[in-house]
């Protein structure tokens, strides 16, 4: 009987020895893969653009958010709600001057990228003065924003689809 047992750790040993070194690395047995692990990106799934329209993207991303924000920077908010939505649209419009710079048209690529870095950096001094609930310096970051908008759409639209605070 003694001697099962022993045979029998050992076989346990030897089986655990062989599961940890058929393991990747920092995958323990009998857990989930690392998120990390989990959400690798195969190649396969690199961004891709889905709306080849400038006109489409900009009606469809940035117009509902703008037009939001239009009437929440009306007025000061006058309860945390109201903070939260122009945090939220703040941030959603920072965040998306990024999708921006993978679609630089062929003819002034450059100036498209700085008015995209101008537009993304306003919107993020935006959503800084939000999240303080700073009314009179997020007024200030949001015209800042809708200035470095209107410039890109003054020199790639023809000074067309101009924004109003």
């Amino acid at each position: 009987m003694k001697r099962q047992l022993i045979l029998l750790s050992v076989f346990v040993g030897l089986g655990s020895v062989v599961v940890s070194l058929t393991q990747p690395a920092g995958l323990k047995a009998n857990a989930s893969p690392s998120p990390a692990a989990a959400t690798a990106v195969a190649p396969a799934d690199e961004p891709a653009i889905v709306e080849d329209s400038m006109h489409e993207f900009m009606e469809y991303v940035f117009q509902p958010t703008y037009k939001r924000l239009k009437v929440s920077m009306a007025a000061e908010p006058s309860d945390n709600n109201g903070w939260k939505a122009i945090k939220s649209d703040s941030l959603i419009l920072a965040e998306s001057c990024n999708l921006l710079f993978d679609r630089t048209p062929d003819d002034d690529g450059a100036d498209w990228m700085k008015h995209a870095a101008a537009s993304r950096g306003a919107g993020a001094e935006f959503y800084k003065a939000a999240r303080e609930k700073k009314f009179q310096p997020a007024v200030a970051a949001y015209k800042k924003m809708l200035d470095n908008c209107n410039a890109c759409h003054r020199q790639f639209e023809d000074g067309r689809h101009i924004l109003k605070p």
